[in-house]
């Protein structure tokens, strides 16, 4: 049984339906079957003695072609790799390339090689195309049952021919398989699905697997380092008014605007490549986003003229579906090394920066910013920080002296927060108080404020008995009075601290106050009854609706300190706190004396902000402001040295801190 075993294989090989054939430890072909001359071309026995490794490109990467040669050596024990070859008509062939072992019992044993091979004999003697066991068109194997017979010389001596390779030779050195299948169809219909895979269906372009695909390879240090600028550009960009479009038309309208938007964009990715090595790739990352990739970018000048041309492309109007419909673009701008950046990185920039152009007025482009996007940074950092700030003791209070213009005696402070951050140090309100509003925060930090100046302007009116008591003016925001019971906050803290209601005053912006209807105007009413006094900030700057005053509960206006800043001064001259001249504005001082009027006929009293010179002070009190707040008396200082200025009779110019 066992001496059939290699006839078996012999007849497996030829009636295989895979291509197969027999290559010596030398890389060259020793036989082949059908199958094999039918997929490469040419016939079985053209490719007798041929390199292996030519027919199916084995050699063409470094990997492979390693690979084989173990393969060769017998230190491997089997490869496997995927290969694309051109067929002599010229087609294309997507092939699986097997080389494995053959089988000692398999091996073919005393074939010829090389050129010859054709008319060489068997060790049996017969012609090798002679009764063979492969069939007419194989090469004859040796059968090593019969005897070696051959063409008989004058000496009687059976010859073989030159290239002819004994049993034993053979036996020595093994010989290995080389099997190929052919793979095209499924190579095809792979790669369909895969076109489909990575491609939006709407507008046809590449879609946001794709392009992070592309991104990650151009950010790969040898898609750079050996060749390239180095650099890398990405425009990012939105449609801008799009959702309207969609919601109002459709979605079929919608998405033929963004098939139509496409075509442009890769129009423009067009002519951008026209003068250089790559164009741009163009990529649908969801929704109305687009982005525009490039490679090997020269600089921010390159990107710039990209997004115009993008901006400029889209102000035509669309027809579509018999509409007119248009449409324009923010575009965020990065371009940069592309060492030491990350996909991550670029779309986190990118998208910063679209939403940049998106809040500067939209249908442009804005290129990134490092100290912008710094800023931002600080925000979020400061932004996620907040809530717990309170709770870690990280505020504290500044007082401010506000300052009888007449006698000169302080009569109040306003409590001003302060941030001491672990990381970025004492931050001023103007750093942290919107954050504080947008995220609701406020509410925690402001009952903090309220009840932490309550506190204290009470242990100045215990320390301080012979003199009249400080009232402490407090900052609310409008979101205090909205998401949280201020009246109650502020009735609990008044009990709680023992602090009088009349010495307690509430300041709110003019924006905040001017239109106030509903549950604001009800608090501010309530507080009003309680005894508790309502001052508008920054007076002038807003609404100014005079004739909505004597409607609203409030008793004192604190006039903004732009129009302080323009006074005339005694010598004739305008200057500022700091010495600077400014440009006169006599309109100013008219400004200033007319709502002083106003307000006391109203019975409101005015408070002037940013005095910083005794010219301003003395004009000031002449117009009949009541009292004055600024660095002529005091900056912001502790409550420690308020207390020390309460030693003080009068206060014209307080010593600063």
């Amino acid at each position: 049984m066992a001496s059939r075993t290699p006839h078996a294989f012999r007849a497996a090989f030829v009636a295989a339906p895979l291509a197969m054939a027999v290559v010596s430890r030398k890389g060259l072909v020793v036989i082949a079957n059908d199958t094999m001359g039918a997929l490469l071309g040419g016939g079985a026995e053209r490719l007798v003695g041929r390199v292996a490794a030519d027919l199916v490109d084995l050699a063409s990467d470094a990997r492979t072609g390693h690979a084989y040669r173990e393969m060769l050596r017998g230190r491997q024990a089997r490869l496997c790799c995927t290969r694309r070859i051109r067929h002599p008509d010229g087609r294309t062939l997507w092939v699986q390339v097997t080389v494995s072992p053959l089988p000692r019992e398999a091996a073919v044993q005393g074939e010829p090689t090389g050129a010859g091979a054709g008319s060489a004999l068997t060790d049996s003697g017969e012609p090798a195309h002679h009764q063979s066991d492969f069939g007419h068109s194989a090469h004859r194997l040796p059968d090593p049952d019969r005897p070696a017979r051959g063409p008989v010389d004058a000496g009687g001596h059976v010859s073989k021919p030159a290239n002819f390779r004994s049993s034993a030779a053979l036996q020595a050195e093994p010989i290995v398989l080389l099997s190929i299948a052919d793979i095209t169809s499924r190579h095809e219909l792979q790669a369909r699905l895969r076109h489909l895979q990575v491609h939006d269906p709407v507008t046809r372009l590449p879609n946001r697997t794709f392009f992070f695909e592309r991104l990650s390879a151009a950010l790969e240090a040898e898609a750079y380092e050996e060749s390239g600028t180095g650099r890398i550009g990405l425009c990012y960009l939105d449609l801008d008014g799009f959702k309207a479009i969609n919601d109002t038309l459709g979605h079929r309208v919608g998405d033929r605007l963004l098939a139509a938007v496409a075509r442009r964009l890769t129009k423009c990715a067009e002519e951008a490549g026209c003068a250089r090595t790559s164009e741009p790739l163009v990529a649908r990352l969801g929704g109305d986003e687009f982005a525009l990739l490039v490679e090997d970018s020269t600089g921010t000048d390159q990107l710039a003229e990209l997004a115009e041309s993008v901006l400029k492309a889209l102000q035509a109007p669309f027809d579509i579906a018999g509409r007119r419909l248009s449409v324009s673009a923010s575009i965020g701008v990065v371009e940069r090394r592309a060492a030491g950046t990350t996909a991550t990185a670029l779309m986190q920039a990118a998208d910063t920066t679209l939403y940049w152009a998106k809040a500067d007025g939209r249908s442009r482009w804005t290129l990134f910013d490092p100290e912008r996007n710094a800023h931002r940074m600080t925000r979020q950092a400061l932004s996620s920080t907040l809530r717990p700030a309170v709770d870690r003791g990280e505020f504290e209070l500044e007082y401010q002296p506000l300052v009888d213009m007449e006698g000169g005696e302080v009569r109040g402070v306003e409590a001003l927060v302060r941030w001491n951050h672990p990381q970025f140090g004492t931050l001023q309100p103007n750093r942290f108080i919107s954050l504080a509003e947008e995220d609701g925060s406020i509410v925690q930090l402001g009952r903090w404020v309220l009840a932490t100046a309550c506190r204290q302007a009470r242990r100045w009116q215990l320390d301080h008995p012979d003199r009249a008591p400080l009232f402490i003016s407090v900052n609310v925001a409008v979101r205090q009075v909205w998401d949280s019971d201020l009246v109650a906050d502020v009735a609990e803290i008044l009990a709680e601290t023992g602090l009088p209601p009349h010495l307690l005053q509430l300041e709110l912006t003019e924006s905040a106050v001017m239109g106030s209807a509903g549950r604001p105007l009800q608090a501010l009413q309530a507080l009003s009854d309680m005894g508790v006094r309502i001052a508008i900030d920054d007076f002038g700057t807003g609404y100014s609706n005079l004739a909505y005053l004597s409607r609203l509960p409030v008793s004192v206006l604190k006039l903004d300190g732009a129009f302080v800043r323009g006074f005339q001064y005694e010598n004739g001259e305008y200057e500022n706190g700091e010495g600077a001249e400014v440009d006169p504005t006599p309109a100013d001082e008219v400004i200033v004396e007319a709502l002083v009027q106003l307000a006391h006929r109203l019975g409101i009293t005015v408070t002037a902000e940013c005095v910083e010179t005794t010219s301003q002070a003395s004009r000031l009190r002449r117009i009949g402001c009541d009292t004055g707040q600024g660095w002529l008396y005091s900056r912001p200082v502790s409550a420690d040295r308020i207390a020390e200025l309460l030693t003080t009779v009068t206060c014209p110019t307080c010593p600063q801190a």
